[in-house]
């Protein structure tokens, strides 16, 4: 152990990833221990950092522990996908495991991968060792380091499409933890019994104080919230080339109920930097967030606290002292929205691309929409790609005429063909949250269809429904459906009762403001029906409902994030 690091001042996490042997932990011998389905305490924050959550199944807690029972303990696995593009082979591999080893689900994530859920202690090395066969892995999916590299999805939106996957991939790889942890534990590589053997020349023996997002979008579209990122980078357009993008940093969302000092906040773009030297921007903000993020108090340990606490301008100067040049200054852009647009277009590939809604990212068969099976048998049947959205969405792209016919005759077949629904529906996004997220106070994908029903009704009555407006619920504060960027943002709180947020902006580029705290339904929809009645009556021409709230003063315009209030 370091002598020279007063363990006491710093969070217990600090210490668990100094011992744990670059990532190793006793994640072997917690595998193999027979006695309990869970994994031991330290182990499950060093297996986050593995690509994998403990969870419980909260519906029965209460039960089992009634009847002397440990808890139902099942694990979810995150993979790392940048830009979230698979091949069908791909996807069919991860429909197989989730048949075979999870909950017969897939989760589709808001930050553009796979999900997943109920996969038991006995069958996680199984399940990552199939996985491996088709090129997929789960390392760095999770915990203090940089996670999944997201990028702008559809294909026939951009021309630069492939050129900001590649992108996200080399970012990603520039990145990645370099313990060999990993493949030993497993895909059954030679242990190292030496750990001077390995070596974190970018993270270091404690990795990062938290974990980091990096984001990269064209404009004009914002699909995967670029100002949410602790790292964005948007792709400046000019001559029919990208030319160089703007830098963004110290975006996120979480924070935690009762402490003022934590609070979301969205990104500053601190300039500009051509193509050749994002990977080097990259790795120096990275570098300077590892030296001065708060390892004493993880809530306050994400980048955005560094820059707040550090000042812009401060920030910037370490960054450029580091790549040894300044950068340019950030160059005129312009984002239009934040959703995802449905339906088939025909790319400048000539190629044609489905963007196909996934209420609450999740892929299931459910009575007569037997959407994972539609989707197993397109991808049985294609050659093009799966693209996972940041808004929990699907795409099939890069598919023929041909290919296009038999995709629709799939869906139809299997009850799940594209139909319209609201625009409210359209721009929906919904965590997990109960019963497996350990973090949830209240419900939040298995409600929030249904409380967009209730409040269809009431734009039906206002000839609103195809009005869109995007709407986001979480179960907890921790902002992993990003909520505080919609503009009817609605959190957790306690089971039945939420926060209401207004006032987010449809380009997602503004927070929301608390409107009304700790209400059930019944509230909920009170409070919202005379406020879309108004819009209804007293918009301007094209004004979305998020500007239209700031200006008629029902909440106030958030301008940074120690403004925000719970």
């Amino acid at each position: 152990m370091n002598e020279t690091i007063d363990w006491k001042e710093l969070s217990e996490v600090e210490k668990l990833k100094y011992e744990s042997n670059f990532l190793r932990g006793t994640l072997v011998e917690s595998l193999a221990d027979p006695i309990t389905g869970a994994i031991s305490e330290g182990d499950t924050q060093i297996s986050k950092f593995h690509g994998i959550y403990q969870q419980t199944d909260r519906d029965l807690d209460k039960e089992r522990k009634h009847q002397k029972l440990e808890p139902a303990y099942s694990f979810l696995i995150r993979l790392r996908m940048p830009g979230g593009k698979f091949t069908p082979a791909q996807w069919l591999k991860m429909d197989a495991l989730s048949e075979k080893y999870a909950n017969h689900t897939l989760k589709l994530t808001t930050r553009q991968t796979f999900q997943l859920h109920g996969v038991l202690k006995n069958d996680l090395k199984k399940t990552i060792s199939e996985m491996n066969e088709e090129l997929l892995d789960t390392i760095a999916a999770c915990g203090d380091v940089n996670r999944n590299v997201m990028s702008h999805a559809n294909p026939a939106e951009s021309p630069f499409h492939a050129q900001v996957i590649d992108l996200a991939t080399r970012i990603s790889e520039h990145l990645m933890p370099r313990t060999t942890a990993y493949h030993e534990i497993w895909l059954d590589k030679k242990l190292i019994a030496n750990s001077k053997q390995d070596e974190e020349p970018l993270y270091g023996v404690r990795y990062l104080p938290r974990k980091f997002k990096i984001g990269v979008v064209i404009p004009p579209h914002n699909d995967c919230d670029v100002f949410s990122q602790d790292l964005g980078f948007i792709a400046i357009v000019e001559k029919d080339a990208i030319i160089g993008y703007n830098v963004v940093v110290g975006g996120g969302l979480g924070s935690t109920f009762g402490m003022t000092e934590t609070y979301p906040r969205t990104g500053t773009v601190i300039g500009y930097c051509t193509p050749d030297q994002v990977l080097e921007v990259a790795e120096k903000v990275v570098l300077i967030q590892r030296d001065n993020g708060d390892r004493k108090n993880r809530k306050q340990a994400r980048m955005k606290y560094t820059i707040d606490r550090m000042g812009v301008d401060e920030f910037k100067e370490e960054v450029e002292k580091l790549l040894g040049y300044k950068l340019e200054k950030e160059k005129p852009f312009k984002l239009e929205r934040n959703g995802d647009d449905y339906g088939w277009k025909k790319g400048t590939d000539n190629k044609w691309h489905l963007t196909y809604f996934v209420e609450g990212g999740r892929v299931l068969d459910k009575g007569k929409q037997q959407l994972k099976t539609a989707l197993r048998e397109i991808a049985k049947q294609i050659k093009g790609d799966f693209i996972l959205t940041g808004n929990q969405n699907l795409i099939v792209a890069g598919v023929t005429a041909t290919e296009k016919k038999k995709v629709d005759a799939l869906l139809k077949k299997h009850g799940v063909a594209p139909t319209e629904i609201s625009g409210l529906r359209q721009n929906s996004i919904a965590c997990v949250a109960l019963p497996t997220c350990p973090l949830a106070f209240a419900e939040a994908e298995r409600y929030l269809p249904d409380l967009i029903s209730k409040i269809e009704t009431i734009l039906e009555e206002h000839d609103l429904i195809k009005e869109e407006i995007v709407i986001r619920m979480t179960g907890c504060p921790n902002g992993c459906g990003r909520p505080y960027l919609a503009e009817i943002g609605l959190i957790g709180k306690s089971p039945g009762y939420y926060n209401l947020y207004l006032g987010g902006n449809f380009n997602g580029t503004r927070l929301n403001t608390l409107f009304k705290e700790t209400i059930p339904e019944d509230e909920i929809l009170k409070e919202l029906r005379p406020i879309i009645a108004d819009f209804a009556k007293n918009r301007k021409a094209k004004e979305h409902f998020g500007d239209f709230v700031i200006r008629n003063n029902y909440v106030k315009e958030i301008l940074h994030g120690k403004e925000f209030n719970h």
